[in-house]
Parts: structure tokens; C-alpha cells; sequence
């Protein structure tokens, strides 16, 4: 019974693998245009690791519910968590990131031409929330609240980058995931945010009283309404409020 959360947890890191799989075969050509430019397409689409992303999100949420559950809480199994999330939560966007920068060159006259140097900013990605993810293993304040972004929020909203991107006909969005220096920025903050000290409020409840609870009742209506009005563009919008909405409240981290 206790090995019944870690396998959870595996299940986890088999999705964040999956992912990259679909992320590193995602069938790109390329071709030249009539006035020079670069023709790209994707027909497997890498919106299919978006999916894996999303699922693993979900089994990490289970993961820890079943270790209380059970009582099977252990020093390993938070570990092992750690390292699945590495993983499903920081390689894998990472490598979504990539694949937008490499898109991003391709668009250039000559890009293709360009130094891999242009696309490795994308590395910082998975080593903050390495970064990351390390510290919350010998941290012990981090019980109700989080120091800092937590990895698994920053592989969402990374994951609904190619959903946004093929699902919508925003000319505006595919102009915003196919400029590089849009995508450097984005790396930057999102980086950032996750090596930080800022105090994030975590979803956990020791009650379900609105007096204790009113901020995470908040970022959850507002989740629900930015999915009915923007689909998947809310989870950037999410995102923006639930680190907007932890600063406001001043969540404590004890």
C-alpha cells in the first residue's frame, strides 16, 4: 500500500516522457516561399503534449492526496516527486519553448542558417524549476504556501502555448509564440518567477471556510470564468491572477 502514491507518481514522470516524445517528433518541414521567406508545417502538431502535460498535472495532484490518504507519506516519495516533475514540468516546456524558437528562426530570411545559440535560451526553463524544486526539498516553511512559482503552474501555462497557438485564429497570438524576443521575455519571467521568494498561496485546505479560504476561492472563480470567455487563452490569464492575487492576500509560507 505504501508504494501505491509513487507509482502514481511514475505515472507521472511516463506522461512528461511522453511528452517529449510528441514534442520531438512533431513532423516540422520546411519549404521555400515564392518571395524568399520559409513555408513551416506541423502536421502531428505538438498541442499533443499539451495533453500529457495537463494529465500529469492531474496525476501530481492525486499523488499526494493518496500519500495522505494511505498515511504513506515518505522522504522518498517526496523526492521522487520531485524529480517526475523535473521532468513533466520543466524539460518538457522547456522543450515547447524550443520548438516556438526554432518556428520563430524558420520565419526569418535565413534563419535557417541561424546558430543553435538563438534557441538555447530555452534551457533556463527546465533549470529553474530544477532550481526550484530543489529548494522546496530542504525548505520546511513551505507547508500551506510557496516560496516562489511552483514548477507545476509554470508547466501549465507553457503547455497551453501550442493549444493556444493551433486552436485559435488569432493572428496576433501566432505572432506573439512565433517572435523570438516575445519568446526570450517569456522565458525570462516565467524563470524568475519559479528561482524567486515571492510568497504563492498553495492549494491546500485545512477547511473549507470561505473566511480561510478567500483567496483561493477567488483565483478558482476567476479560472472558471476566464475558461468560459477565453477557452484555452485563459491559462495564461489564470496564471497572471493567482500570482496577483497570492501577493495581494501576502500568503505566509510557514
Amino acid at each position: 500500500m505504501k508504494q501505491i502514491p509513487n507509482l502514481f507518481t511514475l505515472l507521472n514522470l511516463v506522461l512528461g516522457f511522453l511528452a517529449i516524445i510528441v514534442i520531438l517528433q512533431n513532423g516540422i518541414t520546411i519549404a521555400n516561399g515564392p518571395t524568399g521567406e520559409y513555408l513551416i508545417d506541423m502536421p502531428e502538431k505538438i498541442w499533443m503534449a499539451s495533453l500529457f502535460i495537463g494529465l500529469a498535472a492531474v496525476v501530481d495532484f492525486f499523488d499526494g492526496f493518496v500519500a495522505r490518504l494511505l498515511k504513506a507519506s515518505s522522504e522518498m516519495g517526496k523526492q521522487l516527486d520531485s524529480l517526475a516533475d523535473v521532468v513533466s514540468f520543466g524539460v518538457a516546456p522547456g522543450l515547447i519553448l524550443y520548438q516556438f524558437l526554432r518556428l520563430s528562426m524558420a520565419k526569418e530570411i535565413n534563419g535557417l542558417d541561424a546558430s543553435i545559440l538563438w534557441t538555447l535560451p530555452a534551457v533556463l526553463v527546465p533549470c529553474a524549476a530544477a532550481y526550484r524544486l530543489a529548494r522546496f526539498n530542504i525548505d520546511t516553511r513551505q507547508s500551506y504556501g510557496f516560496i516562489g512559482v511552483p514548477v507545476p503552474a509554470v508547466g501549465m501555462v507553457v503547455a497551453s502555448f501550442p493549444l493556444m497557438y493551433w486552436s485559435g485564429n488569432n493572428e496576433a497570438i501566432t505572432s506573439l509564440f512565433t517572435n523570438k524576443w516575445a519568446l526570450y521575455a517569456i522565458i525570462l519571467v516565467l524563470s524568475y518567477l519559479m528561482v524567486s521568494t515571492l510568497p504563492i498561496m498553495a492549494f491546500k485546505f485545512k477547511n473549507f471556510s470561505i473566511k480561510d479560504n478567500l483567496s483561493r476561492y477567488l483565483v478558482i472563480g476567476l479560472a472558471i470564468i476566464a475558461a468560459l470567455l477565453l477557452k484555452w487563452a485563459a491559462m495564461p490569464v489564470v496564471f497572471l491572477a493567482y500570482i496577483i492575487v497570492s501577493l495581494a492576500f501576502k500568503n505566509r509560507t510557514e
